[in-house]
């Protein structure tokens, strides 16, 4: 039997990351992945298809140069699922190069296989290149989420797919059902609907992206419907057929009844512990597959910790790298600060959303004095040059002292913007610093010294 320090199950960015921090340290470390590429979901399925998809769309489309070049401009006329596929393929292949150098010159050891443990400090990895037993004084479980099934949907791969399978489709379709409208159901309802999709979206909830500010989300609903999306919210899915023709019907819970050529399933993920045996090293996990985990993402094993999306919420790629890196610093006392409260949030819909802090409705519901200073791209001058004028960026900050406490923006490069609001709020700057600031001209970062001139405004009137 082999031993390590440290055994991570898992090659996704959480994966990578709790293995590299703990191989910086000078401890043995191995990663098992059960596919027979590293990665995991983020790369192979998740994050990087679907950004880089939405890429394609966004340059392929013409998307944004319309109001500049005419509503008929398109960089290419026919868009099939290759062309997206092709740009896909070529960053997945890099960026698995790139994870396994990174692998490589840390010396951490593959294992290609599925894990199961054996106790509490042993695991059992079967794959094609045999099988062997590995015992660690640390665990780290990092096995990621795939897409939760429901007996409402039955899935085939061609028509009726969940989020993995997009790539599969073998043409785009004219009409397209969508049910979820979370981030990932948002986000390729946005993709489809650039393409020139009819995208019909379902939701059970009265709203989209519920924890994001609710201006934002406004604001994309109106884009969504500008894009001739049909949002059925408040609506639940009770089964879902494939017609004679090939056609997909969603039938609704409300009796209504809903065709497309293609439908969507987006709604949540499942942990994939199903084969980790969880309970052979004294765990369980719930119904979703979640481990529950401590402040440093201990399991009720102090030696065995749970990162990424397998511990639920906010699942973002970012997020999962932090967690990880967290946990196998906390392994080895190793000294290394985080706060979750400044961790940004970044949604890939079209125009994307990006944020960081409170919400109005938090504050509200803090009674926290609070003011907002809002700047529209189509009044700065890079909004014009770069062809957006309805992103809008919201400072919101404390009626008093200054402080800013969020930061919501929606637009082009939102997520990429959002940064200078994150640096100013984790410094715990004021929002006068924007004011105060030169910022390069013409940029997109000049909304910051707008919005903060028309907060403060306010203020000066009362």
């Amino acid at each position: 039997m082999q031993t390590f320090d440290m055994i991570v199950v898992g090659s996704g960015p959480a994966g990578q990351r709790a293995a590299i921090q703990a191989a910086k340290s000078g401890r043995r470390v191995a990663v098992v992945e059960k596919r027979e590429v590293v990665g995991g979901t983020s790369v192979n399925t998740g994050t990087i298809p679907s950004k880089t998809m939405r890429e394609a769309v966004l340059h392929l489309s013409g998307y944004g140069y319309e109001s500049i070049y005419g509503m008929n401009y398109r960089v290419k006329e026919k868009i099939t699922m290759a062309d997206l596929a092709f740009r896909v393929q070529h960053v997945i292949k890099t960026e698995i190069d790139v994870t396994i150098a990174q692998l490589s010159r840390n010396n951490i050891e593959m294992l290609f296989g599925c894990a199961t443990f054996i106790d509490p400090h042993t695991l059992r990895v079967e794959g094609a290149r045999g099988s062997g037993e590995y015992a660690a004084e640390n665990i780290v479980i990092a096995v990621g989420t795939k897409p939760a099934v429901s007996p409402k949907v039955p899935m085939n791969g061609r028509t009726i797919l969940n989020s993995d399978q997009v790539l599969q489709m073998q043409e785009i379709p004219k009409t397209l059902i969508v049910v979820g409208g979370g981030v990932i159901g948002v986000e390729y309802t946005c993709m489809f609907a650039t393409l020139g999709v009819r995208v019909i979206l379902v939701e059970r909830r009265p709203r989209l992206l519920e924890f994001a500010d609710v201006e934002m989300v406004e604001a994309l609903s109106y884009h969504l419907r500008d894009s001739r999306v049909t949002m059925r919210l408040n609506e639940e899915v009770a089964s879902v057929e494939e017609a004679a023709d090939s056609c997909v019907v969603a039938n609704l819970q409300s009796k209504k009844k809903i065709s497309g050529d293609a439908l969507l399933y987006a709604v949540g993920r499942q942990g994939n512990v199903e084969e980790l045996n969880l309970a052979a090293a004294g765990l369980e996990a719930d119904a979703r597959g979640r481990i529950q985990v401590d402040a440093d993402y201990r399991t009720t094993q102090p030696h065995i910790f749970a990162v990424g999306d397998v511990i639920g919420f906010p699942s973002l790629a970012s997020v999962s790298m932090e967690q990880g890196r967290i946990a196998a610093a906390r392994a080895y006392k190793i000294n290394a600060q985080s706060n979750p409260a400044t961790y940004p949030y970044g949604i890939y819909t079209i125009p994307e959303i990006s944020f960081i802090g409170k919400t109005e409705e938090q504050l509200t519901d803090e009674d926290v004095p609070y003011e907002v200073g809002v700047a529209y791209y189509r009044e700065i001058a890079r909004g014009q040059i770069r062809g957006d004028t309805t992103g809008r960026l919201k400072l919101i900050f404390h009626r008093e002292t200054h402080d800013l406490l969020g930061v919501h923006i929606i637009g082009d490069g939102a997520a990429e913007l959002l940064h200078i609001g994150q640096a100013v709020m984790i410094l715990n700057g004021k929002v006068d610093y924007f004011v105060d600031t030169v910022f390069n001209y013409p940029t997109l970062a000049e909304c910051y010294k707008a919005a903060a001139f028309n907060g403060l405004n306010k203020l000066s009137r009362i």
